[in-house]
């Protein structure tokens, strides 16, 4: 049995090998924006599911293979990954003194078995002046993530209350997953 992450995300990278140390990496090529749902967390889990199983269609029936989505969810307005810096500007002051909720969106397949779930925490950005926000978006750390921002980096500074799980809002909810496989007798 093998297992396979299908996200090219080094976040996820670092944090499945906390549960599973050996791994390999093959990427679902899926277009996100045909995919529709009543809420941010179905809509996340869908894309969690077309993603595994995208993957699952080039491994073997013994591979385990891990698919994810996570999205930042502000009032019900999904934001995505910003295109460009009016776009990451935008993102970044509609999250300042407010909270909003991450969702990441996990799907496990092997075989004839597909399990998937979603995990939220919410997470509170402190206010922000327009020159902290513009000294944030002049890093690349906005530009390939969610909501623009990564919690572990330059952003951490501007967080002033999480609740939830900490790796969830990083692109992989550590703990709910190993819970997952440990149930599903794969680890």
């Amino acid at each position: 049995m093998a297992f396979i992450l299908g996200s090219g995300s080094p976040r996820r990278q670092e944090l499945l090998k906390l549960v599973v140390p050996a791994f390999t990496i093959k990427t679902a090529d899926v277009d996100e924006s045909q995919f529709k749902a009543d809420t941010p967390q179905q809509l996340v889990e869908r894309l969690a599911q077309e993603k595994c199983k995208t993957v699952a269609g080039l491994c073997t029936k013994d591979d385990v293979i891990i698919g994810c989505d996570t999205l930042v969810d502000l009032n019900g307005c999904v934001l995505g990954k910003p295109a460009n810096k009016t776009q990451a500007r935008e993102m970044i002051t509609a999250l300042a003194g407010n909270t909003h909720l991450v969702h990441t969106g996990v799907c496990i397949i092997k075989a004839q078995l597909c399990h998937s779930f979603v995990e939220t925490s919410k997470v509170t950005f402190n206010p922000m002046s327009a020159e902290e926000i513009e000294a944030y978006i002049n890093t690349e750390e906005p530009y390939d993530k969610a909501g623009a921002y990564g919690i572990q980096g330059f952003a951490a500074k501007h967080i002033g209350h999480i609740e939830g799980c900490y790796f969830n809002i990083m692109g992989l909810p550590v703990a709910r997953l190993y819970t997952a496989l440990k149930k599903l007798g794969l680890v």
